[in-house]
Order: C-alpha cells, then structure tokens, then sequence
C-alpha cells in the first residue's frame, strides 16, 4: 500500500510537471509567433531584448522549466509533509481509542481505511478487555464472598465436634459429613482463585509426547461414570481405537475433562450423553453432545471468551470462574486444532479438530 501511494503521488508530480512545461512551449510558441506579426527596427529596445532572448533561448527556457519543477518538487513536498502530519494526528486517535472516525486526504484513501479498520478493532478489543476484567473483579467479589459461608460453617462444626465430645456417634456422623462437603465446597473455590491467577499471569506451554488418545478418553468416560449416575444419565460412546497424535497429555486430559464436565453439568436428567472419537484425512475428531436448555445464540457465540460464565448465578452447580473453555480453546489452538459449540433444538454439542501429527 505504501508503494502504491508513493507510486501515484510521484505520477501526480511527472504529470504536473509535464503540464507545466507543455504549457511554457506553447506560450513561447505563441510569443514567437507573436512577434512575427509586427515590424521590428534595429534600434528598437523590445527588439534588443527579444533578440537577446532568442540568441539564449535554449538556456533561458531549460533554466525556466527546470526552476519551474523544483517549485512544483517543493510544493508535493509540502503536501506529502502536511499528509505526514494528517497520519500523526490520526495515530493519536489510534492511541487514544477515540470513536471519531479518521478522514484523510483523498490521496490517503487506503490509509485511511486502514486506520479506521484498526480504529475498530483496537475499540473492540478494549471493550473486550474491559468487560472481560469487570466479570473478573465481579467473580473474584463474589468468591471472596463465597468463601466465607463454607469456612464459617467448617469453623461451626469441628468448634461444635470439639467442644462437644459426648455427641452421638450418628450425630457427629452427620456434622463430619456436612463439614467435608463444606470443606470440598471451599476447596472448588480456591481453585477457582488459582485459575484466575493462572490464566492472568502464565501463558499455556506445551511439552508434546505420544499419546493413545483413544484410551484416555475411554478412561476420563469411565471415571465419570460415578457422577453421571447422579443424575441418572449414560454414556453412548463410538472411540474409534488406537488413534495417537503428539500432544501435551495433561493439558489435552484437562480439555476432554472440562468439556464432560459441561456436558454432565448443563444435561437434563436421565439422559444419554454421546462422546465419539473419529479419524478422517489426517484430523482427529472428538465431539460430545448431551440434552439441555439450548443455549441462546448470543451467548454461544461468547461461550469461549474468558470469565463468560452461561449460568451468572454463584448457587449453582454449574457455576465457576468462566475460564475452562476459554483456557481448553487456548490449550486446543496451541496444538494447532480447533473448538467449536453450536446448541439448537435443545441440545449442545462440542468439537475438537487436532491434526494428526507423527512424533
């Protein structure tokens, strides 16, 4: 772009120079042709004059169309200085996210568009930002909050075990019960805090090493099996076997765990949840798919974004920190697959496309 903007201002420079010349040969034209109508005497003074002109035509016309093209030179150049300018004011609204739109020159179109294209998305991208660090502040109030209720509770019980040492044995069942799912509860909720740290101040590295992707999901599908029981649902898997790809183990184990949570979490009871493991031209495919509340388009289309949460409410069994499919999106890009949701006549569904790598 930045050739071809150079390339039509010097054009614009050639022509007007080339005009301005054609134009000074066509009035020296027209002031020989001029003097030719009249009758000249020797010792007439216009006469002198034109004919010391006409004795150093060649050098006085050179000299003055070359002088003519350094005036025009001057003039782009006090153009293309002002068009710096005009770029150096419109990277300030760049810097400064302003929602005024950038108007340059005519000759700056491409420019131009290009500024504003970038004006747009740098917007987006600080509006993103912006929200993305409010649902952040929000969540980590409300854990904050959250944590008190398990760990007074905690404190209450083994206060009420210690103080109390002659409680029935059912009954100090009951209390210890109630305080290990108090204490679980307040363990979710600190590793909701690590996740935030972790996903703010670390990037996602990957250590690849070969990997039977096929049996870890037949694993992870079976150590789920006490949960989905819960809720009265069962697995309909289709694991093609022994389909291995170059991957991080533990961090692909987290994507595969964190899109079976979903799909437990988000089912309606006593249903079936569908999980299949496919290889087709050098990509493997894993999709999952259960029954639930169809998911609102423009919420689908944020599902992966950081701290967006489908559920707002702390109180459900749904509801965390936001950041398990945006961290699996991350995980899934850096092996170079891709995450898709789509959801509709009560149903959502996920896919991981890898590619097959040989190690």
């Amino acid at each position: 772009m930045k050739s071809k903007i150079t390339g039509r201002f010097i054009r614009k420079y050639i022509v007007t120079g080339a005009v301005f010349t054609l134009l000074v040969i066509g009035l020296a034209v027209g002031a020989v042709i001029l003097c030719h109508t009249r009758i000249w005497y020797g010792d007439d003074p216009t006469y002198i004059f034109l004919k010391m002109i006409d004795q150093n035509k060649w050098q006085i016309g050179i000299g003055f169309v070359g002088i003519g093209w350094i005036i025009i030179a001057c003039f782009f150049m006090v153009k293309w200085i002002g068009y710096i300018g005009e770029i150096a004011l419109a990277s300030e609204k760049l810097a400064d996210l302003s929602e005024d739109t950038i108007i340059l020159h005519d000759d700056l179109k491409e420019i131009q568009d290009q500024l504003n294209e970038v004006r747009k998305k740098a917007i987006k991208n600080a509006r993103a930002a912006k929200e993305a660090e409010q649902r952040k502040n929000d969540l980590i109030v409300y854990l904050a909050h959250d944590l008190k209720t398990p760990l007074t509770s905690v404190i209450g019980y083994l206060t009420l075990l210690s103080e109390e040492p002659d409680i029935p044995a059912k009954t100090r069942a009951k209390y210890v019960g109630i305080t290990l799912r108090k204490a679980e509860r307040l363990e979710e909720l600190i590793n909701e805090f690590f996740d935030i740290t972790r996903f703010n101040l670390s990037k996602i590295e990957i250590d690849l090493e070969k990997t039977n992707l096929s049996r870890m999901i037949e694993q992870v599908c079976n150590e789920f099996i006490p949960v989905l029981m819960q809720k009265g649902l069962t697995w309909n898997l289709a694991i093609a076997p022994d389909i291995f790809i170059m991957c991080d183990t533990d961090k692909i184990l987290r994507v595969f765990d964190n899109l079976i949570r979903n799909a437990i979490n988000y089912s309606y009871n006593d249903t079936e949840i569908k999980c299949s493991l496919t290889l087709e031209d050098n990509v493997v495919y894993f999709k999952i798919k259960n029954k639930g509340k169809t998911i609102a388009p423009e919420k689908l289309k944020r599902i992966f974004e950081q701290f967006f949460r489908l559920d707002s409410s702390r109180g459900t069994a749904t509801g965390g920190a936001g950041l398990g499919l945006a961290i699996a999106k991350e995980i899934v890009e850096l092996h170079g697959g891709t995450i898709t949701a789509e959801s509709r006549d009560e149903s959502i569904a996920f896919q991981v496309a890898l590619p097959l790598s040989e190690p």
